[in-house]
């Protein structure tokens, strides 16, 4: 749907279908539901399957903030369906309820829509539902974004870790924070500053300063992948003098992580 070359959105809580248009004619058979990964935000780290889907489903349904990173991809006919932050379990119920009533549906989500995304939401809520067809299409997330542009970092064993309280306790998360400390694990941590939430880093960084040395390369990488991307290589001592947000990825490297030249690169073990 557009408006003077602008996407527009519909910001509800019921979608309606269209109006004797091809499949999605309002009937009562099934249609099909992608669950899309769009990758970090800029089109060219899309895979070509979710560029192809994207553009031929009947309905786009997405949080609003990514719905505008997906502006050029709406083609004439489609319609787009979004709501806010917090909206996840009537956005997936929406795009559920459009593909039951024929439509082909895709619901997107940032990164890949397993890491944190809508996938599993997606089939919990179809656990009572029977022969609704679901494809789940992966897509780049924030680690590996990220981890591209400071050069190799994840090149061991590593683990993703949200530091937002808002669905899992904060003691299990130190509990995961201090086992992959000790551990000696690569870290990728996501949403690890919010304006409200501001401890958990400073928390999350004091546990990594009691097992690996100060000097242990800290990538910083915000809006990795979108065009303005910021990033910088700093140490686990120095970490916090720098900004953090909702849109920063930080990447702690394991005791063998090191800085060569402009780039972060853990060994894999090889011989050279």
């Amino acid at each position: 749907m557009r408006t003077s070359g602008n996407l527009k959105w519909r910001e509800s809580s019921v979608a309606t279908t269209k109006d004797n248009q091809g499949k999605g004619n309002g009937s009562s058979g099934r249609g099909k539901l992608y669950v899309v990964g769009i990758g970090p935000g800029d089109i060219e780290y899309m895979s070509l399957k979710a560029y192809r889907i994207l553009q031929q489903v009947d309905v786009i349904v997405g949080y609003k903030t990514y719905i505008e990173l997906l502006e050029e991809l709406v083609t004439e006919g489609q319609r787009v369906v979004s709501n806010g932050m917090t909206k996840e379990v009537e956005r997936c119920q929406q795009a559920i309820n459009l593909a039951l009533e024929g439509e082909e549906v895709a619901i997107v989500s940032s990164g890949d829509p397993g890491v944190y995304g809508m996938a599993g939401l997606i089939l919990e809520l179809l656990q009572e539902e029977v022969k609704l067809e679901v494809e789940i299409i992966p897509g780049i997330t924030a680690a590996n974004a990220a981890a591209s542009s400071l050069g190799a970092p994840l090149m061991h064993d590593y683990a993703v870790i949200s530091l937002s309280d808002l669905m899992t306790p904060w003691e299990v998360i130190e509990d995961r924070l201090e086992k992959t400390a000790e551990g000696d694990f690569i870290v990728a941590l996501y949403n690890p500053k919010s304006k409200k939430r501001v401890k958990q880093i400073e928390i999350a960084r004091d546990i990594f300063l009691r097992n690996r040395e100060p000097n242990t390369p800290v990538g910083i990488v915000r809006k990795a992948k979108r065009g303005d991307e910021e990033l910088i290589i700093t140490t686990l001592v120095e970490m916090l003098e720098h900004k953090i947000d909702m849109v920063t990825t930080v990447i702690i490297g394991n005791s063998q992580t090191f800085k060569q030249d402009n780039l972060m690169v853990t060994p894999r073990g090889y011989e050279v």
